[in-house]
């Protein structure tokens, strides 16, 4: 029914649905993680929903980076570990890997990034995304 691609090494594990119902009546804590992660889950989509129809591919890529980084969880953000190239970044945001090239660059000269075999983003590239400029200014 879809199709999905990973980034990094990745092991999928088929439930069945009597398995999980069974666990979900027994385990009150599970339940409630569950519940928590399919309600985060449907905000996330619903979130790069909007951000697809509503934002340039420049403000799409600084909040991949953001999530990507995980900016908004608990501790400090964190350098995005996986290698992860343009063109998958592309792919994710919906355009192409010469405007993600671009974008990188521009982020990069204005300090909003770092990468060199690893990408780190800078907490100031929240402001691309937060304030309501179509894109970064030079």
């Amino acid at each position: 029914m879809a199709s999905v691609a990973t980034i990094t090494d990745s092991v999928v594990v088929r439930l069945e649905k009597a398995a999980i119902v069974r666990v979900i009546h027994r385990e009150p804590a599970f339940s409630e993680m569950f519940i928590a992660h399919l309600v985060g889950r449907a905000i996330r989509v619903e979130a790069d929903l909007v951000d697809q129809l509503f934002n340039s591919s420049e403000k799409r890529l600084a909040r991949l980076l953001l999530l990507l980084a995980n900016f908004g969880k608990e501790g400090k953000p964190e350098p995005i570990i996986a290698k992860i190239s343009q063109e998958t970044l592309a792919e994710m945001i919906g355009t192409t890997r010469s405007r993600v090239s671009f974008f990188m660059n521009k982020s990069r000269k204005m300090g909003f990034i770092r990468y060199n075999g690893h990408i780190e983003v800078h907490s100031s590239l929240l402001n691309v995304v937060l304030h309501d400029d179509p894109h970064i200014e030079n």
